[in-house]
C-alpha cells in the first residue's frame, strides 16, 4: 500500500484484472496530469499475471489494495470505500487520460458548485484503429436519463463524481457480472444532471478479448438494471414511463432469442415480465 495523501481534492481509482500488458500505460497518464492535488488506488482484482511486479515499481506514488477476483464492481466498490478525496473519478485499466481531464474537470466543478457529475468527450480506439462513434452514442449534457435508456451513455473512464453521492445513490451493483456502470448511471441520472466537458480528455480502448462491454447477451443484465430502477421508486411519471417501453422493446427481443436457442424456460421469464409492467 502507497503513501496516502491528506485530503486530496480528487480519488482516483483504477480497477484492474491481468491487464498487466496494458495497464502501466493507464497509470502513468494518470501520474502526468497537470492537476496533482490527488490519490490514486489502484485495486488489484485478483490478478494472476505480472501486475502485482508493475504495481510495486511505483512505490509510494500509488495506494494499492489486493483482493480475490470478485468482479469490476467490487473492484470500484472498495476503492470508494478506501477513497479520502471530495470527488472520485474512475479509469479501466484499458484506458488512457489526456494530461488536462482533471484539471478541466475540477475547473468545471469549481464553477458549477450545484454540479454533482461529469464526463468528458472520449476519443474511440479499437484494435489500435481511432474510430468514429455513431450517432446514437452521442453524448448529451443535462438530465440524460431517457437518453441513456436504450444503451450507456456515460463511460467510467470519462466521469467525475463528488463522492457524497455515491453515500445516497449506493455504489455499483456486485451481483451485475457486466452493465454495472449502466445500472449506476441510471440511479444517479434520473435525480441529477449529468453534465458534459464537450472536450475529448480521454482515449478509450476496445477490441480486446476480456472486454466486458463486448461480451455477448449484454441486454440480460440491462433488463435487470432496468427492472431495478422501475422498482426503485425513484422515477418521475414521465422516466418510468419511458423505462418501461425500453424494458418491453429489450425483453421482446431477448424473449425472442432465447426461443430461437431453445431457451424456452427463459424465453418465458422475459415475455412475462412485458406484461408484469403497465405503461
Amino acid at each position: 500500500m502507497g503513501k496516502r495523501r491528506n485530503n486530496p481534492f480528487v480519488s482516483v481509482i483504477i480497477p484492474t484484472y491481468n491487464r498487466g500488458w496494458v495497464l502501466k500505460e493507464a497509470v502513468d497518464s494518470v501520474l502526468e496530469q497537470d492537476f496533482t492535488d490527488f490519490e490514486l488506488i489502484i485495486v488489484d482484482d485478483g490478478s494472476t499475471d505480472n501486475t502485482h511486479h508493475i504495481l510495486n515499481a511505483y512505490g509510494e506514488d500509488i495506494i494499492v489494495f489486493r483482493q480475490d477476483n470478485k468482479g469490476v464492481s467490487a473492484a470500484r466498490n472498495k476503492g470508494i470505500t478506501s477513497a479520502s478525496g471530495s470527488y472520485i473519478a474512475f479509469l479501466d485499466s484499458d484506458d488512457i487520460w489526456l494530461p488536462k481531464k482533471l484539471s478541466k474537470q475540477v475547473d468545471f466543478f469549481n464553477s458549477n458548485p450545484d454540479a454533482m457529475i461529469c464526463q468528458t468527450e472520449e476519443i474511440w480506439v479499437r484494435n489500435g484503429v481511432r474510430v468514429n462513434p455513431k450517432k446514437r452514442h452521442k453524448k448529451l449534457s443535462g438530465m440524460i436519463f431517457e437518453h441513456s435508456l436504450s444503451l450507456c451513455m456515460v463511460s467510467p473512464s470519462a466521469v467525475m463524481i463528488e463522492r457524497n453521492l455515491f453515500d445516497e445513490v449506493g455504489g455499483f451493483d456486485e451481483s451485475l457480472p457486466a452493465c454495472e456502470d449502466y445500472d449506476l448511471w441510471l440511479r444517479m441520472s434520473c435525480k441529477y444532471p449529468v453534465y458534459l466537458i464537450d472536450t475529448p480528455l480521454i482515449i478509450k480502448r476496445g477490441g480486446h478479448e476480456d472486454q466486458l462491454s463486448s461480451a455477448p447477451g449484454l441486454d440480460k443484465f440491462r433488463i435487470k438494471a432496468l427492472k431495478n430502477i422501475i422498482e426503485s421508486k425513484l422515477l418521475s411519471d414521465g422516466q418510468y414511463r419511458a423505462a418501461v417501453k425500453t424494458l418491453k422493446e429489450k425483453c421482446i427481443i431477448y424473449a425472442g432469442g432465447c426461443f430461437k436457442r431453445g431457451r424456452y424456460n427463459e424465453s418465458k421469464y422475459y415475455y412475462d415480465l412485458v406484461n408484469k409492467y403497465m405503461l
